[in-house]
């Protein structure tokens, strides 16, 4: 339990690969609070599982964030996490979609890790970690706000990481491939509709043509590789994004 006396946030943890980031810090000592929307039954269900506090804050309003940093008090363990995906040419895509995207997928995690820093900066130690993508490091048609914003993701991760190095505090991004998530759900019908495919031949020639292995990353891999960087042995691990893609960017 080597996270005892820790306390972690991880935003967008209700579901997915959050949750499971959630979970897995929990199974190794850390206080969690939770971030995210659902059904207000489930959430209580996760607060009892991982004995932890809960904020539903907006992450694409400020304000929002700013009170919730300031409601749940100094931590020691930041993973921006929470983000969402649109599917649409450039020319169709909503102008409102694209700053939604743009404020969740980047601007709140700097927002976050603003707020976050003073304090892992006095205590000595602090770990942030940053949900990033594949497409963090390629592109895909049809995904511009997501590829935008995880590209600054991939930007903001090695510019925090020199800024705090000194101070016994890493930054460091996982790149997840396709992990099969209720937001990799949601963006098939989208890609249906763009590409004029099926169901069968989006997840078959689009989605898992992409990885090697043919396989889908599992939430659980994303939780396990986040242990690890909280860990003392990956204290000179900083500024690193780290692909979980089963070797689609390795072409």
């Amino acid at each position: 339990m080597f996270l005892n006396g820790k306390r972690a946030l991880v935003t967008g943890s209700t579901s997915g690969i959050g949750l499971a980031v959630a979970r897995a810090l929990h199974e190794h000592g850390a206080a969690i609070v939770l971030n995210g929307f659902g059904d207000d039954a489930e959430i209580a269900k996760l607060k009892d599982e991982l004995g932890a506090d809960h904020s539903g804050a907006d992450l694409t309003d400020i304000a929002a964030i700013e009170q919730m940093m300031a409601d749940i008090g100094p931590i020691d363990i930041l993973v921006n996490n929470a983000g969402m995906q649109h599917v649409a040419p450039i020319e169709d895509f909503p102008a409102a979609t694209w700053e939604k995207i743009i404020s969740l997928n980047l601007s709140a995690a700097f927002h976050a890790m603003r707020l976050a820093i003073p304090h892992m900066k006095q205590a000595g130690w602090g770990r942030i970690i940053n949900t990033a993508s594949a497409h963090s490091l390629v592109a895909s048609p049809f995904k511009s706000a997501y590829v935008a914003a995880k590209h600054g993701i991939a930007g903001l991760t090695k510019t925090a990481a020199l800024e705090v190095a000194e101070y016994g505090v890493t930054v460091n991004a996982i790149s997840p491939g396709y992990v099969w998530t209720q937001l990799v759900e949601n963006q098939i019908p989208d890609t249906m509709k763009a590409r004029g495919m099926s169901r069968e031949e989006v997840i078959n020639d689009v989605l898992l043509a992409k990885q090697p292995t043919k396989k889908f990353v599992q939430p659980e891999d994303i939780g396990a590789l986040a242990v690890f960087l909280c860990r003392d042995e990956a204290q000179n691990v900083n500024g690193a994004n780290w692909s979980v893609d089963g070797g689609w960017t390795a072409e």
